[in-house]
C-alpha cells in the first residue's frame, strides 16, 4: 500500500477516535483525582478536554452541526431540564426577595462588567457582550456540583433559582445585544429587541407544550416509574433538535420543559438524578467539548483581563446576593455563601457562543477575554461552588475544621 494511503487512514483512524479516548481519559482521570483530592470530578474533565485540544487541535476541530456539537447541546438540554425541575415558583411569589437579588445581581454584574472591560479599551458593543455573558452562572456546573455532593439547604435551594434567573437573564440581554449587532446598519433598538422577545416567547412556548405533550402521554400509558425518564430524556433530544432547526433558544425551552413538567406533578425517582448511566457519560462529553472549543493563544491574550472581569463578577454576585439575605429569609453567612456559589460559568457560555456561530455570527475573535474566564471558571468555578456548599453544611462531606 502506498506510503500516502497508509498515512491518511492513519488520519482518519485518528479522528475517528479522537473523542472517544478524551472522553474515556477524562472520565478516568475525573475519577481518580477525585477519589485521591475530592476536587470536582468536572473541573479535572474540563483540565483533560483543554489539554487534547491543544495537543491535537487538528482532531478536536467540530463545525456548529457536528454530531459532537449536538450531543453536547443535548446534555446540556437534560441539565437544564433538570435545573426547570427544581424550580418552585411558588416559592419566589411567596418570597419575591429572592427573585429581586437575582435580578439586582445579574444587573450589577453586567453593569460592573460592562464599566471594567470599556475603561480597559474593549469596544463598546463588544464590552456588551462580555458584560451579558458575565451576568450568567453555568447551569451545568452548579446542578453537577449539588448532585455530586448530595447537596441540600437554604443555600442549594436559593443557588439553583438563582442559576435559573441568571440563564435566562443572560440569554436575553445576549440576544438583544446580538440583535443590536446584527442590525448595526439600521441601528434600530426596537427592531432588535422585538425580535429577540419574540424568538423567546417562541422558545417558552416550545418547551411548554412539551411539558404539557410528555406528561400527558406518560399518564396515558400509566408507565410513569418505569419510563418517565426515558421519555423526557426524548423529549429533550426533540426539543434540542427543534430549537436549533427554527434558530430558537435551546436553553429557554427546556428549562420550560422542565418547569412544566414539574408543574404537572410528574417526579423523578431518586435513582434518576442526572439521567442515569447516560446523562453522566453525556457531561463528560460537555465539560469535555466546552473547553475543546478554546485556543491557548486567544486566553492567553485575554488572561489579564479575564482575571479582572472575574474579580468583579464575583464581588458583585457575591455582595448583593448577601445584602439581600436578611429581607429574603437567611443568615448573612449563608447569602454570601450563596453569592459565592454563583461562580460558574463557563458552559453556558460556550454554548450560546456556539449557537450563535449556527446563526452565522462568529464572535470570538472580539471576546478574546472570554476565552480566559470560560478557561479559568471551568477549573476553578466548581471548586468554588463546591467549597460553598461544604462551609454552608449542605453536603453529605463535612468541612473539617
Amino acid at each position: 500500500m502506498p506510503d500516502f494511503l497508509v498515512t491518511l487512514d492513519l488520519q482518519a483512524i485518528s479522528a475517528e477516535l479522537a473523542w472517544p479516548v478524551a472522553i474515556a481519559l477524562a472520565w478516568l482521570a475525573g475519577e481518580l483525582i477525585h477519589r485521591w483530592t475530592t476536587l470536582p470530578r468536572i473541573s479535572v474533565y474540563g483540565l483533560v478536554g483543554f489539554l487534547a485540544a491543544q495537543a491535537f487541535p487538528e482532531l478536536f476541530a467540530t463545525e456548529s452541526g457536528s454530531p459532537v456539537t449536538f450531543l453536547a447541546n443535548v446534555a446540556f438540554g437534560l441539565i437544564l431540564f433538570e435545573l426547570g425541575y427544581r424550580v418552585n415558583l411558588r416559592w419566589l411569589r411567596v418570597n419575591p426577595w429572592i427573585a429581586l437579588s437575582g435580578l439586582m445581581e445579574s444587573a450589577l454584574t453586567f453593569a460592573v462588567v460592562y464599566q471594567l472591560a470599556h475603561m480597559s479599551g474593549v469596544p463598546p458593543l463588544t464590552a456588551l457582550l462580555l458584560a451579558s455573558l458575565g451576568m450568567s452562572t453555568s447551569p451545568a456546573g452548579v446542578l453537577r456540583i449539588i448532585n455530586e455532593q448530595k447537596s441540600s439547604g437554604q443555600v442549594t435551594e436559593r443557588l439553583l433559582h438563582l442559576v435559573a434567573i441568571n440563564s435566562v437573564l443572560a440569554v436575553f440581554v445576549f440576544k438583544v445585544i446580538v440583535g443590536v449587532w446584527v442590525f448595526d446598519t439600521s441601528g434600530s433598538l426596537p427592531q432588535a429587541i422585538s425580535h429577540s422577545l419574540i424568538e423567546l416567547v417562541a422558545s417558552a412556548a416550545l418547551g411548554a407544550i412539551f411539558g404539557f405533550v410528555v406528561p400527558a402521554v406518560l399518564r396515558k400509558l400509566g408507565t410513569l416509574a418505569l419510563d418517565g425518564t426515558v421519555a423526557f430524556a426524548l423529549g429533550v433530544i426533540m426539543l434540542v433538535a427543534l430549537t436549533h432547526a427554527a434558530q430558537l433558544s435551546p436553553v429557554l425551552a427546556t428549562l420550560t420543559f422542565g418547569l412544566m413538567a414539574r408543574h404537572r406533578r410528574v417526579t423523578f425517582a431518586r435513582t434518576e438524578r442526572n439521567f442515569g448511566a447516560i446523562g453522566e457519560l453525556l457531561t463528560v462529553l460537555l465539560f469535555v467539548f466546552a473547553v475543546s472549543t478554546l485556543e491557548w493563544e486567544r486566553v492567553m491574550a485575554g488572561a489579564t483581563l479575564a482575571l479582572a472581569l472575574l474579580t468583579a463578577r464575583f464581588l458583585a454576585k457575591a455582595a448583593v446576593v448577601a445584602a439581600f439575605s436578611h429581607v429574603g429569609g437567611t443568615s448573612w453567612r449563608k447569602g454570601a455563601l450563596t453569592g459565592i456559589a454563583l461562580s460558574p460559568m463557563s458552559v453556558f457560555v460556550v454554548l450560546v457562543l456556539e449557537q450563535t456561530k449556527s446563526m452565522g455570527i462568529v464572535l470570538v475573535d472580539e471576546l478574546a477575554a472570554l476565552a480566559g474566564m470560560t478557561l479559568f471558571m471551568e477549573v476553578i468555578g466548581p471548586i468554588i461552588t463546591q467549597r460553598a456548599l461544604i462551609w454552608a453544611n449542605e453536603t453529605t462531606r463535612k468541612e473539617e475544621h
